[in-house]
């Protein structure tokens, strides 16, 4: 294996210390940037972490003095507005330093969940029926659209202002749901039919050659009998409603014969029509009767140590540290030119 310089980027506030005692390193804001530079470092490789927040220069001034083989990218936004995670990716390419993840157009398309649907629906994926409202609209449900309803962020990822109160039953709530989006977390809303069923989440690797890992689902069993079953903020990141609640996620098991590989070669669909490279998740939703529906697409997904998809790449054999390099690996083999 041969040695690279490793140039990791990361939001200046989560670079982590040079020391960690002390520290939790199950709760530190951190984490997975921890986690990456410090597997990275037990490789072999020579790694550099670089806070960045707004200005592109501290980019450009580290690779003309560092001169990194490739830049491992863990940022989710940039100047604040998560959207705009897709340029700092596009001056890598104008740069010609190679990254980890996923190129910008695929960002793009996946960032935006309306236009992520719009494009499934020209590929006969199936999706829960939805509309958007954008900031500064009011709400005009077609008929069409039956409760109950599910709103969403159009743009914002990791359950940005998903609660129970997500899902509506009346217009009334509707609006109230969708004020809160625009208001509180300050981005467009999405609204789409709400599928009752098991959540399913399956992480690809790979550009062109795709290798897809085992089915992994979200379990919320032991939830409220009055709760719904969907991933909120409090489900993916509270550790203590995590163990109050049981909520963990593991390989999907009890399916229909021959439903795993309907699982995985539907998320390989997802994967080629919006374009995507590196490694992303794909989140899905089973109903009782068996009809799969996607829900999205998130390129560049969580990747610390024993979280889901790092989880699910360890019963593919990818243990933490293979994971890692073959994301380099990956990232090494992209070439920008030939994907336009």
């Amino acid at each position: 294996m041969k040695r690279l310089r490793v140039l990791v980027l990361m939001h200046e506030d989560l670079v982590p210390p040079e020391q960690v005692n002390g520290h939790d390193l199950k709760t530190v804001a951190w984490r997975t940037e921890h986690d990456v530079v410090s597997t990275l470092k037990k490789l072999g490789h020579e790694v550099l972490p670089l806070g960045v927040k707004s200005e592109l220069d501290v980019i450009h001034s580290a690779i003309e003095g560092w001169k990194p083989d490739i830049a491992f990218n863990l940022l989710e936004e940039f100047d604040g507005v998560a959207v705009y995670d897709q340029h700092v990716v596009s001056y890598l390419e104008l740069l010609h330093l190679p990254y980890t993840g996923c190129n910008p157009r695929g960002l793009m398309l996946a960032r935006d969940k309306a236009l992520t649907k719009k494009v499934l629906s020209f590929h006969h994926i199936p999706y829960p029926e939805f509309i958007e409202v954008p900031q500064g609209r009011t709400v005009r449900r077609p008929k069409w659209l039956a409760f109950p309803l599910i709103v969403k962020s159009v743009s914002e990822e990791a359950s940005l202002g998903i609660s129970q109160a997500s899902i509506v039953e009346d217009d009334d709530k509707l609006g109230e749901r969708v004020t809160f989006i625009h208001h509180s977390v300050g981005s467009g809303a999405l609204i789409e039919r709400y599928i009752e069923g098991r959540e399913f989440y399956v992480g690809i690797i790979g550009n062109g050659q795709l290798q897809v890992l085992p089915v992994w689902e979200l379990i919320m069993d032991k939830l409220p009998d009055d709760a719904k079953r969907i991933a909120t903020e409090r489900v993916k990141w509270s550790r203590k409603y995590q163990q109050k609640y049981g909520i963990t996620s593991r390989e999907a098991d009890n399916l229909p014969k021959g439903k795993t590989e309907d699982i995985q070669d539907l998320a390989k669909r997802v994967y080629r029509a919006l374009g995507l490279s590196g490694y992303a998740r794909i989140d899905m939703r089973m109903t009782v009767d068996g009809q799969l529906y996607v829900l999205e697409a998130n390129p560049n997904p969580q990747i610390a140590e024993e979280e889901d998809f790092a989880d699910s790449a360890k019963k593919a054999d990818y243990h933490y540290k293979e994971l890692l390099q073959e994301l380099l690996n990956v990232g090494l083999r992209w070439r920008p030119a030939k994907a336009a």
